[in-house]
């Protein structure tokens, strides 16, 4: 139970990431929000726990490009062009995008039902993302991209031997920011001074959405695997849309709320189907 409590605490501070945006980090680079995002979060947890990375540094390096280097950008920039009830449930299409990822890398053909499912959440997400809606296209593009990176990398993380999460999480972060750094000042030149109007926010997104976070995730994926911890994504949206609500006062039209219910739909369903299954083949195990 505890392995899906702390699994549980990951889509919901990450869910918080458009709302921290909106209420203290508006007037800053998404660039530079990503580096302060990933940095300091990194060099913390490498004082708490010093020492060589868990991986070879090609695949720390790879793994690190797809979910820090790339994934904070985009992540940042869907988060200040979209409202965060879009941003998060694009970004809950991860089952979604891990089937097909799946089927794509691994050949995992998905069954007739769960593909359905997947195709009802992507039939929400064209409702979000309806012409009378307004959203603006690179948000959206952004917000969708990214999650693909995470799918990648989370079918990366679930085959590779790695026994210290902890570690590769400050390998990820420090390394991530370290690499971020000269690309922030190539797009956005230097940095502009940390408020105190916005320090809250790059603590909240620093120490807790991303050193806690990402280590808590990474634990889910080798503990409860990648898809529990996918169907666990779907808390993402539930978290974005009512602190969007209550904290930002945002509002969406009625096909988006639609489009919101059939991604949420599909993915509980997806996750009693998975349930299901996972119970019958334990109990054709035990008798066998």
């Amino acid at each position: 139970m505890i392995n899906y409590l702390l699994a549980a605490t990951v889509p919901i501070l990450w869910g918080s990431t458009y709302a921290a945006v909106s209420l203290f980090l508006h007037d800053m680079s998404p660039f530079w929000v990503a580096v302060w995002r990933a940095l300091p979060a990194g060099l913390l947890l490498m004082l708490l726990k010093p020492g060589k990375p868990p991986l070879p540094f090609g695949k720390l390096t790879l793994l690190t490009t797809f979910n820090i280097v790339a994934f904070f950008p985009l992540l940042f920039i869907a988060a200040y062009r979209l409202p965060g009830s879009v941003a998060g449930t694009l970004g809950a299409t991860l089952p979604l995008q891990l089937m097909f990822m799946q089927w794509l890398v691994e050949g995992k053909k998905p069954e007739l039902k769960m593909l359905s499912l997947a195709l009802l959440g992507l039939s929400g997400v064209v409702l979000i993302l309806n012409p009378t809606a307004d959203i603006d296209p690179i948000g959206a593009a952004a917000a969708l991209a990214a999650t693909a990176l995470v799918a990648r990398a989370t079918l990366w993380l679930k085959n590779w031997p790695v026994t210290d999460i902890f570690r590769l999480t400050a390998w990820q972060l420090t390394l991530g920011g370290l690499m971020l750094a000269p690309i922030a000042f190539l797009v956005e030149g230097a940095p502009k001074p940390i408020t105190l109007d916005a320090l809250p926010g790059i603590v909240w997104v620093s120490v807790l959405n991303s050193a806690f976070a990402y280590w808590a995730f990474s634990r889910s994926i080798k503990r409860i695997g990648p898809d529990a911890m996918a169907m666990i994504s779907m808390l993402n949206p539930v978290a974005a849309v009512t602190l969007g609500i209550l904290l930002v006062g945002e509002s969406l039209g009625p096909l988006q709320w639609i489009g919101i219910g059939l991604v949420l739909l599909s993915l509980l369903l997806m996750g009693r189907s998975k349930r299901r299954l996972a119970k019958i083949a334990a109990q054709k195990a035990s008798l066998g």
